[in-house]
This record gives structure tokens, sequence and C-alpha cells, in this order.
């Protein structure tokens, strides 16, 4: 009688390792459905919905990358996945979003912002992954998609939270989507906070910090957030601006 191989016992540890990495992956999954979600939104004409599934498509993609650098579970599949929900999610979903809500009556200027929205968030994309090991990981180059979706998905939330149609600021909103779309395939410096180690002990006050934030986004979710990530935004500029004045002053001091 031959012999039969031992069956492997599902507490092998090879295997459960082997199983978590559908985990990461479920996560990007999930952001995907919310930028899909977000679209159908936007074309019914639930704006506010739309732009809330944009906001939870961000917590589901920083999710994914943590929890697979977490359990060591990255792998290529996951990298590109993460790349693709990320040009849905945050290029396709929010240039659509905007030119269903505001820009649609505005003729070619319209689609040619969306378009550039939607160009700037595939070309930082492009551009990320093949700068992964080159560029300093404490900072992004130009503006993370991610941040410039919540920017224009934040403009949406608070003018429908204010009652204001969005054709009443078709022009504020075609200046705010050329914006997002040219910083991000600018060269300017954004922090990346990769290096915050979560399992390194923080001081004490940084737990106040973190209940005091939620409590401020949980008082107004559409204008604190906007708040928020319009600041992000303009801290690129700030920090190039900051830098140039240092090398003036080194400079003047070496004349």
């Amino acid at each position: 009688m031959p012999d039969i191989p031992p069956r492997k016992s599902l507490m092998n540890p090879e295997l459960r390792r082997r199983g978590i990495y559908v985990l990461p992956n479920l996560l990007t999954t999930a952001a995907l459905f919310a930028g899909f979600y977000a679209i159908v939104q936007a074309m019914t004409g639930r704006f506010e919905h739309a732009a809330m599934a944009i906001f939870v498509a961000m917590v589901f993609d920083g999710l994914d990358g943590r929890v697979a650098r977490l359990t060591r579970t990255q792998s290529a599949f996951g990298a590109e996945y993460d790349s693709l929900s990320d040009m849905v999610s945050f290029g396709a979903a929010p240039a659509l979003i905007a030119f269903e809500w505001a820009m649609k009556g505005m003729g070619k200027w319209g689609w040619i912002a969306a378009f550039v929205y939607c160009a700037g968030a595939a070309l930082r994309l492009a551009r990320f992954n093949t700068n992964i090991g080159i560029v300093d990981k404490r900072y992004f180059q130009g503006l993370p998609s991610p941040a410039a979706a919540a920017l224009v998905a934040g403009f949406v939330w608070i003018i429908n939270d204010l009652s204001i149609p969005g054709v009443d600021v078709r022009w504020y909103a075609f200046a705010l989507t050329l914006f997002c779309g040219i910083t991000m395939v600018s060269t300017l410096p954004y922090w990346s906070g990769k290096d915050i180690n979560l399992r390194r002990s923080v001081p004490f006050m940084v737990l106040p910090a973190i209940v005091l934030g939620y409590v401020l986004v949980s008082s107004y979710p559409p204008g604190v957030l906007f708040a928020l990530f319009l600041g992000y935004a303009l801290s690129g500029y700030v920090m190039v601006a900051l830098r140039w004045r240092d090398r003036r002053k080194t400079v003047a001091r070496t004349e």
C-alpha cells in the first residue's frame, strides 16, 4: 500500500502567512468599490454621497498599505492593484464628480479642467511607481492623488451642505480642479508621514491630540476636512518658499 503523504495542517504558520495576503487586497477592493460608488452617486445627482464616498475610499486606501507592511504581506500584485484602484477612486471619480456637479454647463472648459485633473492623477501615480526607492521617503513629489481627491470632494461636500447649487460656484470648482491637477504633477515636496512608526512608543500628549482631532472632525466634517486638505495642499508651496528664503540667507552670508 503506497504511503499517503500527511495532510498539511491548517495551523501551519506558512499557510497562515499565505492566507493573510488576501487582507490588504480586500481593503484595496473596498477602496475601489467606494470610488466606483462615488461615480454612480454623481451620475444620479447625489453629490454629497459621492463626496463622502471619496473619503471612505481614502480610509481603505490608507489601511491596505499599513496592513501589508505590518503583516509583511507586500507583493508586486498588491502594489499594481493599489495603483489601479487609486486611479479610479482618486483620479477618475473626483474629475467626474466635479464635472457633473458644477462644470457640466461650461462647455469645453469644464471637460478640459476635468481631464487635466484626471491626467494629472495618472501621471502622478505613474511617477510615484517609477520613483520608489529613488526619492526621499519622508516626502512625496507632488500633491498625492488621495489628498487632491479629498480637496475636490471636500469642496463639493461643504458647498452642498450650505445648500448652494454647484452651478453658482462653477468657476471656483474649475480653478480648484485645475489647481489640484497641476499640483499633482509638480515637484513640490509634501510630507508623507512614512517616518511614523506605529510600533514605537510615543509621548503621552499624542493621544489627547488624536482625540482632539476626532472631536474637530466630528464637529463639522465637511468644513474641517476641506480646511485640513487645503492646508496640506498649500504646505508644499510654503515649504518651497521657506527653502528658497533659507537659500537666499545662506548666499547672503557667504557674499
